[in-house]
């Protein structure tokens, strides 16, 4: 299984998940050139691509849904939910919605030869979701866009050897930023994002010595700096019981405008 973040960050997100016999788009929110750029480095196309999984849909996630939807006719994966919400959003124009293949949001199916779990996140949005990937003995989890988490998250992200999780904001630079004060609740809601401290609480909940790859995501551009989500995430790992550097866990900070490395699980 091979994972790659093609962009990820506030402004726009979308992952390659795939194996030899199946190709996966997670989120859509770049252009499509973006994205068909980042698949040249894994040598894929677009025209490659078995299917779109989106976790909801706020335009950060589904920005080029429509365009991939009328050129490609990639299948969609979505909840209910989410795709009546996705119906609402006028900017991405008409498609074929025979191309949306409907999903419970705490379920698992198959494709090609990867098994997928749904389960569903705390989000201001219609029916959100994140995603875990399964193939031959080997997990990858993708789980953004929450404003907080419980022990039912904790157990469906669990045992991932390769996770990437949001990292969104710094919450002092949060408070003294420039958003309004609605935004700034909105963010720091139940139903908002995780901070760089939540992040690194979480992550510290999901350590095994099997570990390959922590990805930290969904940065805020305004709220945040990839230094600074490293550097709390880190501390908030260290003096745990399997190793004294968390480079040994491959943690790293997605970037919103660079192609991540190809993790091989």
């Amino acid at each position: 299984m091979r994972f790659m973040s093609i962009a990820s960050g506030s402004s726009g997100n979308s992952y390659y998940v795939g194996t030899d016999k199946v190709s996966l788009l997670l989120d859509a929110g770049i252009s499509m050139k973006r994205i068909d750029s980042g698949l040249g480095k894994l040598g894929l196309s677009l025209r490659d691509i078995d299917g779109v999984l989106i976790t909801h849909e706020h335009i950060d996630h589904v920005k080029s849904l429509g365009s991939l939807a009328r050129k490609y006719n990639i299948p969609i994966y979505a909840t209910y939910g989410t795709i009546d919400g996705i119906m609402t959003v006028g900017s991405l124009g008409t498609f074929d919605y025979n191309l949306f293949k409907p999903l419970k949001n705490d379920c698992s199916f198959v494709l090609g030869d990867m098994n997928i779990n749904v389960h569903p996140i705390s989000h201001d949005a219609s029916d959100p979701v994140c995603y875990s990937f399964e193939n031959e003995g080997h997990k990858l989890s993708v789980a953004t866009d929450m404003g907080k988490y419980d022990d039912s998250l904790m157990d469906f992200l669990s045992e991932s050897e390769a996770m990437l999780i949001e990292s969104n904001h710094d919450i002092r630079m949060l408070e003294v930023g420039p958003y309004p004060y609605p935004l700034k609740r909105r963010i720091l809601g139940d139903k908002g994002h995780l901070s760089n401290e939540a992040a690194g609480t979480l992550i510290r909940g999901l350590l095994h010595d099997k570990i390959k790859y922590i990805g930290l995501g969904h940065l805020s551009d305004k709220n945040n700096y990839p230094s600074l989500a490293y550097e709390t995430v880190k501390q908030e790992l260290s003096d745990n019981i399997y190793t004294d550097d968390v480079r040994d866990f491959g943690l790293t900070v997605a970037s919103r405008n660079e192609c991540g490395e190809i993790i091989e699980l």
